[in-house]
């Protein structure tokens, strides 16, 4: 059976459960970090989302800094700050600055795509038309000086961030990251938990063409899985409906918040391709009991031999929400 003892983390995208406003929504957002914490998870990330009425991560680092300022030892950062909507030496004094008051607590993920629809894109970019995406192995690479020692720097200095050091993370959904991060020898982490169709093969890229660097002697690989964990499979399958109905809302393009679970999803579909469009978003997941969870992981590790698991847990109920990660820590502790 393949190791299941790996290290495993959060991503949150901070949504807005039904009956909730924006500020409980990042109180929940707190909640959850000092749970993590707690639990003993290895880090905690925040996403970048605009224009979405239901998620209330849009400005990524304010929220870090909240998570920061909220708990005391877990690392935190962003899963991933989209650097196309970003200048890189903002990017960097701003999280130069966390890192300067919270030091080795800081955390850099970097996405090449907006984060949002293309007429928010429009009005978020720094560049006319779309030349920051293709620009982004430079910004990559411009961060990474920027956050370095002293001697490498140009006129230019991110004031406070030389030599921060800190850690950046290649992000990715499709295989175009791969190549990248295996050329600057950075750590990968692949987007599963909303697009899971090329990981396999993005994987296998970062891993053959993984050049050994400053920051990474071999390749350390990262994949973000939705994870519903419950006390039963029949407890699990019934709570993972509301990921089904967060998912449903994406294909739909509409700004229902997070919702409760539901008796019988199928009553929510309105065609089949509706279904099959969720189905494929979703089927990144391990979803069940304790015992299930375990066999799905071995049987994930048996084939992808990953480094670490991010884990998303889309659950409406806070409680239980908390007690799915609360499983999913107990099966990798062995416990």
């Amino acid at each position: 059976m393949a190791n299941i003892n790996i290290p495993v983390s959060v991503l949150n995208l901070v949504p807005i459960r039904k009956g909730q406003n924006a500020k409980q929504a990042i109180e929940s957002m707190v909640d959850l970090a000092r749970a993590s914490e707690k639990m003993g998870y290895t880090r905690y990330w925040i996403a970048e989302h605009h224009n979405a009425p239901t998620l209330v991560s849009s400005a990524t680092s304010i929220l870090i800094k909240h998570t920061l300022e909220h708990t005391e030892r877990i690392p935190v950062g962003s899963g991933g700050i989209m650097l196309p909507n970003h200048a890189p030496l903002v990017v960097a004094e701003q999280f130069g600055t966390m890192a300067t008051i919270y030091p080795n607590r800081v955390e850099l993920g970097l996405g090449r795509a907006p984060g949002t629809d293309m007429m928010t894109a429009n009005a978020l970019r720094r560049t006319k038309g779309h030349e920051s995406v293709y620009t982004f192995p430079d910004d990559v690479q411009s961060l990474l000086t920027y956050f370095g020692p002293e001697e490498i720097q140009s006129y230019v200095k991110a004031h406070p961030g030389v030599g921060t050091r800190v850690p950046i993370y290649i992000l990715g959904s499709s295989t175009d990251s791969a190549y990248l991060a295996a050329k600057l020898g950075l750590p990968y982490v692949f987007a599963s938990h909303f697009a899971p169709q090329q990981m396999g093969t993005a994987i296998s890229i970062y891993k053959e063409k993984f050049q050994p660097s400053q920051y990474l002697d071999k390749p350390y690989m990262m994949v973000c899985l939705n994870v519903i964990a419950a006390e039963t499979n029949e407890e699990a399958n019934y709570l993972a409906t509301s990921l089904e109905l967060f998912f449903l809302n994406v294909v739909r393009s509409s700004s229902m918040p997070l919702s409760p679970p539901v008796e019988n999803i199928n009553e929510y579909y309105s065609s089949p391709m509706e279904k099959e469009m969720v189905k494929s978003m979703t089927s990144a997941i391990l979803k069940g009991s304790k015992d299930t969870i375990r066999e799905q992981l071995a049987n994930f590790q048996e084939q992808y031999h990953i480094d670490e698991l991010m884990a998303i847990s889309y659950i409406f109920d806070e409680e239980k929400q908390k007690r799915s990660y609360e499983i999913l820590k107990e099966v990798v502790d062995g416990r």
